[in-house]
């Protein structure tokens, strides 16, 4: 796309990008992609890095112009798209502008993951440990908001409610909440549910192990197999081997 052929408005930006990833396409790499995912997935065959250069070199031909507003123009075009490298380019874009994130982001973004315009994990997980970790460690208030997810229908909102502190976690930040979030998500069936709260575990207990092994004894009886060899991964094998007898079910 050259910037001297391409106006930057939303509609036209998208238009170009989505006609270029559909001129590269592999379909042979798209059906090897399906093997990631057990829910069906639309994709051109796009590698994840080739996806972000074109994020890099389309932001490029639009900061000079543009603020958050036209970012979430771009998304509300591209997201309702079936194909992953469309929804994908978009939140990469909008992640540019995380800096610029207020409150009626979050609101924004619980509303395209109810609407399932996040189709799958790799959606949610482009999208919130970034976009929605920003707004929750800009804006306490939202924690108790976010806790609602938990509870939401569906299920990428579910996820997302874990996903959204793996980067706050990992840094020891949010913990309590982490914690709680976790708690509230353990009577959850649904293996994408289960691995996300595992994560979320995992990286809670990157800066504080103890209080992990705690959690996991205080919840023996409640945690999902899935959820907690997930959550076990950095503690030393002979640990991991204790603790997988003591919460055996």
């Amino acid at each position: 796309m050259a910037s001297a052929k391409v106006p930057l408005m939303p509609e036209d930006i998208a238009r170009a990008a989505i006609a270029r990833i559909k001129a590269q396409a592999d379909p042979e790499r798209a059906v090897q992609a399906q093997r990631y995912f057990k829910e069906q997935i639309s994709s051109y065959g796009w590698p994840a890095v080739e996806l972000r250069d074109l994020a890099a070199e389309t932001y490029g031909l639009v900061k000079a112009g543009w603020t958050l507003k036209e970012a979430v123009d771009l998304c509300e075009i591209l997201l309702p798209n079936a194909y992953i490298e469309a929804k994908s380019l978009a939140m990469l874009i909008l992640l540019r502008y995380r800096r610029e994130f207020g409150r009626p982001v979050f609101g924004l973004i619980k509303t395209w993951l109810a609407r399932d315009y996040c189709d799958n994990w790799a959606s949610v997980d482009l999208l919130c440990p970034d976009g929605v970790g920003a707004l929750l460690e800009k804006y306490a208030d939202l924690i108790p908001k976010i806790k609602t997810w938990t509870d939401h229908p569906n299920r990428w909102v579910k996820r997302a409610s874990a996903v959204s502190f793996i980067k706050l976690a990992r840094r020891g930040k949010c913990l309590d909440a982490a914690y709680r979030i976790a708690s509230r998500l353990l009577p959850v069936k649904d293996d994408l549910i289960e691995k996300a709260n595992g994560w979320l575990l995992r990286e809670a207990g990157k800066t504080n192990l103890a209080r992990l092994e705690k959690f996991l004894l205080q919840k023996r009886s409640k945690i999902p197999r899935t959820t907690l060899r997930y959550a076990i991964e950095r503690f030393p094998e002979g640990r991991r081997k204790i603790l997988l007898e003591k919460t055996r079910r």
